[in-house]
């Protein structure tokens, strides 16, 4: 896969694949091999195709703490210290939860992006509020769920498909300058964002069943996804045998 930075190569050949139901972790990994954030998963479907996996508000998460801070304060602006937290390699890890919304996240296994679906509360029911797609690192998977990496660009994309708009174009420019993105990394997020303008015009990929996945229910039987307990070492990779 071009464009993996130092740190981030397979470490092996073995495909983790991962039962509907199962408990995962998304990770997003800087180059430096440190951990960014953590959010924990139920998977919902598996296939050569995606690995498909969900969450509910109170899912356990971690995230740096400048970003916690940020959706504490209603500060954007402290993102920016997370950014450059992020450049300098230096940064803490803060525990919290997801809140307000369904998560539902289609991740084909070469993508340098993944298509969310974000779900409301309405009335007695739920809606879908509306599509996301995060420009990040194809997935690189372990026992335990699966690596990553956001290069901060998205697309908000409305419900039924027809408009959309580019969020954090802002924030992209400040990392490039940064160099937390790489231009290697840069043309792979602008190859990706054609291929999903394509895949939203001729509606395929999950946009071919978006109407099946705008129904999607969270398992009531399926508990709250919980992360591993923290080891001292839990700001960098683990060991593959973790």
């Amino acid at each position: 896969m071009p464009g993996i930075p130092v740190g981030m190569e397979m470490e092996e050949e073995t495909v983790h694949v991962f039962e509907a139901g199962q408990t995962v972790v998304r990770r997003d990994v800087h180059r430096s091999g440190r951990v960014w954030t953590e959010l924990a998963l139920r998977v919902v479907a598996d296939t050569d195709q995606a690995l498909v996996t969900a969450c509910t508000p109170g899912a356990e998460a971690r995230w740096p703490a400048l970003y916690a801070k940020a959706r504490t304060d209603e500060d954007r602006s402290v993102r920016t210290e997370a950014f450059e937290a992020m450049a300098s390699g230096r940064w803490e890890l803060a525990a919290t939860v997801w809140q307000e919304t369904d998560l539902l996240l289609w991740k084909p296994p070469a993508a340098w992006f993944s298509v969310n679906a974000f779900f409301v509360p309405d009335g007695e029911g739920r809606r879908l509020r509306n599509w996301y797609v995060n420009f990040e690192h194809p997935t690189r998977r372990r026992r335990a769920g699966f690596d990553t990496f956001d290069l901060t660009v998205d697309l908000v994309v409305t419900p039924d498909l027809t408009r959309w708009e580019w969020k954090d174009e802002d924030e992209y420019a400040h990392v490039r300058r940064l160099g937390i993105v790489s231009d290697t990394e840069h043309r792979a997020v602008d190859d990706a964002r054609a291929q999903v303008l394509a895949m939203l015009d001729d509606r395929t990929g999950v946009f071919a069943h978006a109407q099946r996945w705008a129904a999607w229910k969270w398992e009531p039987a399926w508990p709250t996804p919980r992360l591993p307990r923290p080891t001292a070492a839990a700001g960098r990779v683990a060991p593959e045998g973790d």
